[in-house]
């Protein structure tokens, strides 16, 4: 297993190529299912970052009262409206709607805002392995799992999980606190059992695969707010619409997320940046890592 302790800049993987002659098709159709009442804006800030970070199409699937909330939050997302739950969240029979569109993307992003409550909760459990695409799991659909690993491990392609490290002591059955002082080895011990890439967030976030692990060193305290997680999720997504491998997409994606969040605190301080700050700001991240050398500019 590689040890490099720090994603140094020599060693990060490049931008995916835009070419001149492309279409929105070349960069990826996400979907993200996402957002329930009073959680919209989870999946509102993981559209839009996918939007910033490259992603050709987003689609968002969204509780069907939510939906004229949803489709004014962001005019460039398309939304797909589901069934939902007396509580405002997809409900069980939304399975075979979100299936089918998972088929035509090339990466899903599942959980952001869900409630594992009412039959939501088993609702993710049944599409973690039924769908194909690349699928990363956030907020709700890492509750859902708890610490069934199989779960994920039954998977036929890649899946990316992004616990904080609250999630990731639920996952692994250990208190948050041992995870902070265990953070690379938790991190590279579930990777191996579940198969999935694993994002371990926090201060040096870890990006292990099982094979090869990194420590991220851009970013600052201002990322700690609601959101910033919705946000990266995003970012991790568009990337991997764009043909980079999972693993490869989430050292970027972490890299890209520290560097806006560092951009951001620069105008707005490390107490004022909020996740919102963080989407607006990844241009500029995206255009200072082709700059500094890791990528031709597009």
């Amino acid at each position: 297993m590689s040890d490099q302790p720090a994603d140094d800049r020599e060693d990060l993987p490049p931008l995916p190529p835009r070419r001149q002659d492309s279409h929105k098709g070349d960069y990826g159709r996400i979907l993200v299912i996402a957002g329930s009442l009073g959680m919209t804006g989870a999946g509102g800030l993981a559209c839009r970052a996918c939007l910033r970070a490259g992603a050709g199409v987003v689609l968002w699937a969204v509780p069907k009262s939510l939906n004229p909330l949803c489709e004014s939050l962001t005019l460039e997302v398309m939304t797909l409206p589901v069934p939902e739950t007396p509580s405002g969240a997809p409900a069980m029979a939304a399975r075979e709607i979100l299936v089918e569109a998972a088929r035509e993307t090339n990466c899903v992003i599942l959980g952001p805002g869900l409630p594992v409550a009412g039959d939501t909760g088993e609702l993710m459990r049944l599409l973690i392995p039924e769908i194909y695409p690349p699928l990363i799991l956030d907020g709700g659909a890492l509750a859902a799992v708890g610490a069934d690993w199989q779960i994920i491990r039954k998977r036929q392609s890649p899946t990316v999980v992004t616990p904080h490290p609250g999630e990731m002591g639920r996952l692994v059955g250990k208190p948050a606190a041992e995870v902070q002082r265990n953070r690379r080895d938790l991190a590279v011990k579930y990777a191996r059992l579940s198969g999935a890439v694993v994002v371990l967030k926090g201060s040096g976030t870890v990006i292990a695969d099982g094979g090869q692990v990194r420590i991220n060193r851009s970013g600052n305290s201002g990322l700690a707010t609601a959101g910033s997680g919705d946000v990266l999720t995003g970012v991790i997504a568009a990337l991997i619409g764009q043909g980079m491998a999972p693993f490869a997409a989430a050292r970027l994606g972490v890299h890209l997320h520290g560097l806006a969040g560092d951009l951001g605190s620069e105008r707005f301080g490390v107490r004022g940046l909020m996740a919102s700050d963080l989407v607006e700001t990844l241009p500029a991240a995206f255009r200072s890592h082709a700059e500094a050398g890791e990528d031709e500019p597009a």
